[in-house]
Order: C-alpha cells, then sequence, then structure tokens
C-alpha cells in the first residue's frame, strides 16, 4: 500500500501491523541531495518490530528545494490520519521521526505546522511527536551548510534556522546525537533541546560520547565499516530508550 503524497509519496512498509500502538514516519538523511538506504527499511523494519506502523517518506531532494519537502510531510501526515481507519490507526498517535536533514525536516514540521501563510488554520498535519536523529537544526553557526544550501541557494535563510520558531506548540521530542559529531555538529541537538526547555515542552535527550555522523540503529545491519560507522552497542540503546518514551506519548494520547 502506497499514499501518494507530493511528488513522490509515502510507503506503508512492507507489513501492516495488526492493532498498532500508532503510526511513524520516517525521514531519511542524506542532506537533501538523496535519501539514505540505511536510514529507511532498516529503521521501519526495527519499528514495525516492537509494534508502532511505520512509514518510509519518499521527500524531494536536490537543489533550491525551499519549502517543498516540508510541504510533502504535512500532506503525508494528513494523508495517514485520513486513511488510518485502513490500517488500524484512527485516533493513536501520529510521530515524525527523522535523521540528519530528514530530522531537520521532521523539526521544520515540528516548529512550522502552525504557519497560516502555509497551512491555513488546518492542524491535522500536526505530529503528536518528534523523533529527532542527530539532527540538522540551525541555519546560524553551527550549520550543516550543504542541507541548508540544498533548501536555499541564495538568500535568506532564517525559516529554516528552527532553534528560532520552537515554542509551547511545539510537539514532544526525543532527540540523540553524538558528541563527536564533525558532520552535523551536537550543538545542533543542544540548541533544539534547550529551546524546548525554555518553552516548557517535554523531551528526552540522549547524548553519546563517541560515534561518526549516520550510525542509524547503530548495529550490525546498517554498519559501513568504511565510513566508520560501525555497530555500538551502547549508542545502539536509543532505540530502546525511543520505544519506552513512544510508550509515555502513547498513554498520554489515550
Amino acid at each position: 500500500m502506497s499514499f501518494i503524497c507530493g511528488d513522490k509519496g509515502i510507503n506503508l512498509f512492507y507489513k501492516t501491523i495488526s492493532n498498532p500502538k500508532g503510526a511513524i514516519i520516517i525521514c531519511p538523511g542524506g542532506g537533501y541531495t538523496h535519501l539514505s538506504p540505511r536510514e529507511s527499511e532498516p529503521v521501519a523494519a526495527a519499528f514495525c518490530s516492537v509494534g508502532w506502523q511505520a512509514f518510509v517518506l519518499h521527500y524531494s531532494t536536490g537543489k533550491n528545494l525551499g519549502k517543498k519537502p516540508l510541504q510533502e510531510l504535512a500532506e503525508a501526515v494528513k494523508e495517514v490520519r485520513v486513511h488510518g481507519k485502513e490500517v488500524e490507526l484512527e485516533g493513536k498517535p501520529l510521530v515524525v521521526c527523522g535523521f540528519s536533514a530528514g530530522g531537520h525536516l521532521a523539526a521544520s514540521l515540528g516548529v512550522h505546522w502552525d504557519d497560516h501563510t502555509m497551512f491555513g488554520s488546518d492542524t491535522m498535519h500536526r505530529p503528536d511527536a518528534l523523533i529527532l536523529c542527530y539532527p540538522v537544526i540551525t541555519a546560524g553557526q553551527y550549520a550543516h551548510q550543504e542541507s541548508i544550501e540544498a533548501l536555499v541557494d541564495q538568500g535568506d535563510v532564517s525559516y529554516f534556522s528552527l532553534e528560532r520558531y520552537i515554542s509551547k506548540k511545539t510537539p514532544p521530542t526525543f532527540l540523540w546525537h553524538t558528541m563527536a559529531d564533525e558532520t552535523v555538529p551536537v550543538q545542533n541537538t543542544i540548541l533544539f533541546a534547550q529551546g524546548l526547555a525554555n518553552h516548557g515542552v517535554p523531551a528526552e535527550v540522549h547524548l553519546y560520547s563517541y560515534g561518526v555522523h549516520g550510525l542509524s540503529l547503530a548495529t550490525d545491519a546498517v554498519a559501513e565499516p568504511e565510513k566508520g560507522r560501525l555497530a555500538d552497542a551502547h549508542v545502539a540503546n536509543w532505540f530502546e530508550q525511543c520505544t519506552q518514551w513512544l510508550d509515555t506519548i502513547k498513554k498520554v494520547k489515550e
């Protein structure tokens, strides 16, 4: 089954779960230039295995993207809600999960869902929670320039410096990052966490001492030894911690 959202669409993972706890829409990373397969189906399979119906969003990539990926994600959230009865999701929490640039996309919806110039008064696209994995957040000092430049080649990038738009309306958020990340500095996660704390938004934050960028699940299944992305049992704990946190989100939704 697939729902068509934007130019590419959102795909239901290979199996439909009976009586899922809720839905998770996964936004893979890739600097807004491509979509990482290591942050797509393997992650969806992991969430399916613990009772969450997983989707992978194939959002637009390239140059001068502007707000197009954000519009596609918002449309995907609405579509999953509209078709929720088909996969036993009606009334259950809908969570957006993103890695790296996909984390930027997920967080963008988290802070801009109430942008009336884009979405009017509709709120069906608001996520119930966010999962941000080593996310790109800022367009400022600690920016991942490749991601920001894919969105806006030249001109004002302030809309994409997400720490500026956090409010009490931002959904509860789970974040994790490694302190040793040399591609997307850990300050991105810290800026977002600080903004959430300033506005009283519930958040859980895990910072790991070691590990390169792009570890995904940090398991053997997604290892890339040639890029230093090795399985790491300690970092891989983020997933169990996240699933425990998701259970608290489910209880609040109920």
